[in-house]
């Protein structure tokens, strides 16, 4: 089988001048970054910083207007269809609102991009679909429907789905939204398992400080559309950048 480098060992993902405009309105501004593999990459800023354009444009849910994605050194929007279809299943994504259909049980949810992307045996695709499910400490919950389950336990079954793929990159928007901090702090530490595990190129985009501080190995801090800053969790707190103050104060505060 012919090797794709878009998913031959993972250097990573980096962005280059990366610029998008909606109409007049220019949302990203040049942006360059490097997403590194086996970490928790987060993009964080205040609502309107471009931070969910910039997650689907690296996707290729939106094309940029110039700059480059590069997959392991190869540029997403230059490859063949070929590739880019393969690139596609090694992607995991959770939405904000786990994007879980209603009408399908939560084996059927998970087994779904199984289904699509392989033809593997139904026996098969039932063990690769317990595995994920007992993976993020969801076993004998498959008969079940979403509307029958918690709000973290529809991020859990998300995140099941997002890897039955053994994905190499995983997209994952706004976790926590609506969970309360325990169960918050439990979805934060599988995402970073799971990271280490299959030492995937992980990006979170998140303005939860409490995840930031917890799981942040990388950080990119977008305001008005340009990286303002970048860093470790550890160095965040002494960023000197007085936007990036603000929006931890900003956070702090809503926290309370």
């Amino acid at each position: 089988m012919e090797e794709n480098p878009l998913i031959s060992e993972s250097l990573g993902i980096e962005v280059l001048n990366l610029r998008k405009s909606f109409g007049d309105k220019e949302v990203l501004k040049g942006v360059d970054f490097l997403f590194e593999p086996g970490k928790v990459n987060m993009i964080i800023g205040a609502s309107g910083s471009g931070k969910s354009v910039m997650l689907k444009t690296i996707v290729g849910l939106h094309p940029p207007d110039s700059g480059e994605v590069l997959y392991n050194g190869e540029n997403f929007f230059d490859a063949d269809t070929k590739h880019v279809k393969a690139l596609r299943t090694n992607i995991g994504m959770l939405f904000q609102g786990s994007a879980l259909f209603d009408s399908m049980t939560v084996e059927e949810n998970v087994a779904f991009p199984i289904q699509m992307f392989t033809r593997l045996k139904p026996a098969e695709i039932k063990e690769r679909v317990n595995s994920c499910l007992a993976r993020v400490n969801l076993p004998d919950s498959n008969n079940r429907y979403p509307s029958e389950i918690s709000g973290g336990m529809k991020k859990r079954v998300g995140i099941a789905r997002a890897i039955a793929m053994n994905p190499k990159f995983l997209f994952v928007d706004e976790p926590n939204s609506g969970l309360d901090p325990l169960t918050a702090s439990v979805i934060d530490k599988l995402i970073q398992e799971l990271t280490f595990e299959f030492n995937m190129t992980t990006i979170v985009v998140s303005h939860d400080m409490n995840s930031v501080m917890n799981i942040g190995h990388k950080i990119m801090f977008l305001f008005e559309g340009q990286k303002e800053w970048e860093g470790t969790n550890k160095e965040i707190l002494y960023s000197e950048n007085p936007n990036l103050e603000k929006f931890i104060f900003v956070s702090d505060l809503i926290k309370r």
